[in-house]
């Protein structure tokens, strides 16, 4: 079958998909700033930026170490344990959930402002079912609309900003000095800034999406990706904040809250420039759905390779879309409009806590590369002191939101939660499995045939999965190595069977290796270990053979972290997972 080659996506197209939700951020969160920081907003907003800085180079180092799709969960699959990786990848698909249902919700609520007689439910229901069909119809189309909406968000802003600047020209600053020698409302100074970068946070939800989908982006994208939205926010977010504090007295802040540069532009332009950003708004925001659409679809076909999730949502069609999980996120992200009816403060603690634990996730992820895979190479690397400190302000910026509102942390759970229970289900399926079988067998007598036809199925079913075959590539390694390598898979892959392969083109004597692989299979009775010695050089070709030969995916098959001579970067190997 001929396999669909894919056009990977350039700088503008990358950065366009993921920077309409973090370049959208400027439509809500200076006011949220201004609320709690006062006149200090733009200070809090300028701390923003600094961490953003920090996470330029955690982000740059762990995917250009392992540069495939899935983000902290990706990080995570290669450094950690499956549990600890699922629990990363279950908080990015809620902070997808959230972003797209308060995105479409809040455009639609912007375009209420322009169509007054507008239904905003079934508005939203509209809008995330047109971006579903995009995203089924590929990555390329979505690409395209991705760009024409960040074009026009970047001119849109600009021009307020210009003709912010003109007014204030025109003005002077006397509003500026009446509301700096305003009290502050929430105690000192510090308070002010901390609650008001808490809230400033909310400013950076976006950034994480280009690493969910790196694999379609061109070579050497990805970093720039992530300079040019730390660019945006970083100029953007506080510029505004500064501008807003200039021109609109605090008091009218509160008031304009769910609007607020629509207002700005009303008062420094006229109603044609609050037209303008209101549209504006509605288009970008409707560009942070279509990014949860394209993040989740590559998060979730990462997972379903992995075997977390069911293969049913491999299925592509033509264009190489996964469709069949486009079409559940969109079945998943109904129900929770609909479950929440509409109540966007409901969804914001989904939105706001699930987001910042996978930033910092991604920080520990990146601390676990840097102690367990020291040899693997990398285009850059972040200081572990700034990691810590990355981390740092991510967990404040956490109980800081727990601080300002603690029920959104307790609506955050109630999701969190049954999400974690389906995870851990597909985890240990062959385990509850298992149970079912025993439990069908003890009412084996009174129901007898049911029993029958049950414990059949699923003892096929016990037996396809662990049926499945593992690969471990080894250079020869130790007996303390390959215990390691034996414990991983028992602990974290659902097998019977491994084949230790080792590529030998020097004709070096395996006899030592051979030797220790005899005790460990005494000592791993449970798992089959078979020793196989091919001759030639390890790498993609090899590899490809191998997968074909003995039907097994790539996924399924292990390596050690390569040192700095290794040929070969690790995306070329086609998924091949790191364990050692």
């Amino acid at each position: 079958m001929k396999k669909t080659i894919h056009k990977k996506l350039n700088e503008l197209q990358s950065t366009a998909i993921s920077g309409n939700d973090i370049s959208s951020s400027c439509l809500y969160v200076s006011a949220l700033t201004i609320l709690y920081a006062g006149q200090y907003a733009w200070i809090s907003l300028g701390v923003v930026a600094i961490v953003l800085f920090m996470f330029r180079k955690i982000y740059g180092e762990v995917v250009g170490a392992i540069p495939l799709n899935g983000g902290a969960y990706n990080v995570l699959l290669n450094t950690s344990t499956k549990r600890l990786a699922s629990l990363a990848a279950t908080l990015t698909v809620l902070s997808y959930m959230a972003t797209a249902v308060i995105s479409a919700s809040e455009g639609m609520h912007y375009l209420h402002g322009i169509f007054e007689g507008l239904n905003v439910t079934i508005a939203t229901i509209v809008v995330l079912s047109i971006f579903t069909g995009l995203a089924i119809l590929g990555i390329g189309e979505s690409a395209i609309v991705a760009v024409i909406i960040f074009i026009i968000h970047l001119a849109s802003l600009s021009l307020l900003v210009v003709t912010s600047l003109w007014y204030i020209l025109n003005n002077g600053l006397d509003t500026f000095t009446i509301n700096w020698h305003l009290p502050i409302g929430v105690g000192n100074i510090t308070t002010a800034l901390f609650l008001g970068f808490s809230a400033a946070m909310l400013g950076i939800s976006g950034f994480e999406s280009s690493a969910n989908f790196v694999e379609e982006q061109e070579q050497g994208v990805f970093p720039k990706t992530l300079r040019n939205m730390w660019a945006i926010v970083s100029f953007f977010n506080p510029v505004i904040a500064l501008l807003l504090i200039a021109i609109i007295p605090l008091a009218e802040v509160g008031e304009h809250k769910e609007s607020l540069l629509a207002y700005l532009g009303h008062t420094t332009g006229g109603s044609w420039l609050s037209s303008l950003i209101s549209i504006d708004a509605v288009l970008v925001l409707c560009g942070a759905v279509l990014t949860s659409f394209v993040g989740v679809s590559g998060l979730l076909n990462r997972m379903t390779l992995d075997r977390i999730l069911p293969n049913y949502f491999l299925k592509q069609n033509k264009r190489g879309s996964n469709y069949r999980i486009i079409i559940s996120f969109l079945i998943l992200c109904l129900s929770v409009l609909f479950a929440t009816s509409g109540h966007l403060e409901s969804l914001a603690g989904v939105y706001t806590f699930s987001f910042l634990a996978v930033m910092a996730l991604f920080g520990l992820g990146n601390l676990l590369l840097k102690f367990k895979r020291k040899k693997l190479p990398r285009p850059e690397k972040a200081r572990g002191i700034v990691v810590v400190i990355a981390i740092g302000f991510i967990v404040a910026a956490f109980i800081g939101n727990m601080e300002l509102n603690i029920e959104s942390f307790y609506t955050f759970i109630k999701y969190l939660i049954p999400a974690l229970i389906f995870i851990s289900i597909m985890l240990n399926r062959t385990f509850i499995i298992q149970l079912l079988i025993d439990g069908l067998e003890y009412f084996y007598t009174p129901l007898r045939r049911m029993v029958v036809l049950s414990n059949r199925y699923l003892s096929k079913l016990h037996v396809k999965i662990n049926s499945q075959e593992f690969v471990f590539f080894t250079k020869g390694d130790d007996i303390a190595v390959l215990n390691k390598v034996m414990q991983y898979v028992q602990d974290n892959e659902t097998t019977k069977k491994l084949k230790v392969v080792n590529i030998n083109s020097d004709g070096i004597s395996n006899t030592l290796l051979i030797n220790d692989l005899k005790v460990l299979d005494r000592a791993y009775p449970e798992i089959d270990i078979e020793f196989i010695e091919l001759k030639g050089e390890f790498g993609p070709e090899i590899i490809d053979q191998l997968s074909e030969k003995w039907n097994i995916p790539k996924n399924f098959m292990f390596i050690g972290s390569p040192g700095d001579r290794f040929s070969f970067r690790v995306s070329e190997l086609g998924g091949v997972r790191l364990i050692m």
